[in-house]
């Protein structure tokens, strides 16, 4: 199967994403500093929400540059990975009312951490799909980065289990960073 209709699909779902958490932001009540500070977790979790998507349109535009045929299973893979990224603005809303409470973190984790086992699994199912595309298979050849976001979001839930609950959202944004430098690390 060609990949175009693919990428629009999964392109046009996260700008759909994008918009419902940007309308999801609460309006300040006055137009003074106060008020718009008083806002400051539900910008913080919208900035994290919104590098998420991005972090995840980037990958998977770079990725599908080089794709040549995708099949059944990476296709229903990567819808289960859409819908669990479709649940952020409702998660971004919980987290941004609950900042300080432990469950909302941990869902926020949580679906990091399964938006890392099934991006693993697409990478796997891509590789299988198209195994003499040779460009695919070294891009892919590293793929420990998810395993790497898994690590790092579940010592953030440790952490904010026993001590500090933002430690998950942190460990979050640790975990995109992390992203972006390892691969300039094995490079």
């Amino acid at each position: 199967m060609e990949t175009e209709r693919f990428e629009a699909l999964i392109d046009a779902i996260l700008a759909i994403i994008i918009t419902i958490i940007v309308l999801e932001i609460p309006l300040a009540s006055t137009g003074s500093w106060e008020s718009l500070f008083e806002l400051k977790y539900e910008f913080i979790i919208y900035a994290i929400s919104f590098i998420v998507c991005f972090n995840f349109w980037n990958f998977n535009n770079n990725l599908f540059n080089i794709v040549n045929k995708i099949d059944s299973k990476i296709i229903w893979t990567m819808g289960l990975t859409l819908f669990v990224l479709s649940l952020l603005p409702y998660l971004t809303t919980f987290v941004a009312e609950n900042f300080y409470v432990f469950f909302p973190q941990f869902l926020y984790g949580l679906s990091f951490i399964v938006t890392a086992i099934l991006s693993k699994l697409i990478s796997r199912f891509l590789k299988e799909s198209d195994p003499g595309n040779v460009a695919l298979q070294l891009a892919l050849e590293k793929d420990h980065i998810f395993l790497i976001t898994v690590v790092l979001v579940l010592i953030g839930m440790i952490i904010g289990y026993l001590a500090y609950p933002p430690a998950v959202i942190i460990s979050c944004l640790i975990s995109i960073i992390t992203i972006w430098i390892v691969p300039k690390i094995n490079a």
